[in-house]
């Protein structure tokens, strides 16, 4: 990637860095200034989910301040997945050309993030890239046990269903091309929360999309609490699976959206 760190500085790269919120006020101020130090030319945007910690209105009050960075505000929290469409449909609308999307709980580190990116600027070929914690050298710190299991699982479940290479699938650390992002029907994603991680990867699979993984070191959040519950586990088990059915019986493949 030697050459590619120019393109933190370069005003000619649109990229947009999309933070989803829920009560994040105890990070996002300092994950802002680290991303800030990190993707100095960078647009931010933050789409939250009208949260009672003041998240939103730090956000407004950093808007006036940093004329680019952007918030949209949501009336509830509606799931990670449909805060990333609006942050999708936001990078499409505005000419992007890639977004780069992070957790707002310091899970995912702006150092990290610029190898994430470089992935797509340094080869053309590639469509998505993703900050992984399971090819070599990813890994995770703070998890217990028990979270260990699960994840693998989702993973390994997702990779015999969709029938994908990719060893995370599950993670939501990743960089896309918006011209990619331009051929989904976002009316057909189904998981409005977490499983939208999923779900994307199948259209990907079905478009012929090139995705890179680069390994990354994904850290249990210190602040705040996860938003992630068993019904949202339980939802993505049940996505997955009728993937797989349609896959398996090849019927309702996604196709580029004119």
């Amino acid at each position: 990637l030697a050459g590619y760190d120019q393109s933190m500085n370069d005003k000619s790269v649109k990229l947009l860095i999309a933070v989803c919120t829920y009560n994040e006020m105890k990070n996002l101020p300092s994950l802002y200034e680290s991303l800030r130090a990190n993707f100095p030319q960078a647009s931010i945007l933050v789409v939250d989910d009208n949260s009672p910690d003041g998240t939103g209105q730090w956000c407004d009050e950093t808007a006036e301040q940093d004329d680019k960075f952007y918030v949209l505000h949501r009336t509830q929290k509606a799931g990670l997945g449909s805060a990333s469409i609006a942050a999708f449909d936001y990078a499409i609308q505005h000419q992007f050309e890639y977004v780069l999307t992070l957790d707002g709980d310091w899970s995912h580190h702006p150092e990290e993030a610029t190898t994430v990116f470089q992935k797509l600027v340094a080869d053309d070929s590639h469509t998505i890239s993703i900050g992984s914690r399971y090819v070599p050298g990813g890994k995770i710190e703070g998890w217990p046990a028990k979270r260990h299991f699960m994840s693998r699982c989702i993973n390994g479940y997702t990779r015999w269903m969709i029938g994908l290479q990719t060893r995370d699938c599950s993670g939501a650390f990743r960089c896309y091309r918006t011209e990619f992002l331009r051929q989904v029907d976002f009316e057909q994603i189904e998981g409005m929360g977490y499983a939208y991680l999923e779900e994307i990867l199948w259209w990907a699979k079905c478009l012929d999309a090139n995705i890179v993984e680069t390994p990354i070191t994904f850290t249990n959040r210190v602040e705040g609490q996860s938003k992630i519950n068993n019904k949202e586990a339980i939802r993505a088990v049940w996505i997955i699976f009728k993937i797989g059915m349609k896959r398996l019986f090849r019927v309702g493949r996604p196709k580029p959206k004119p």
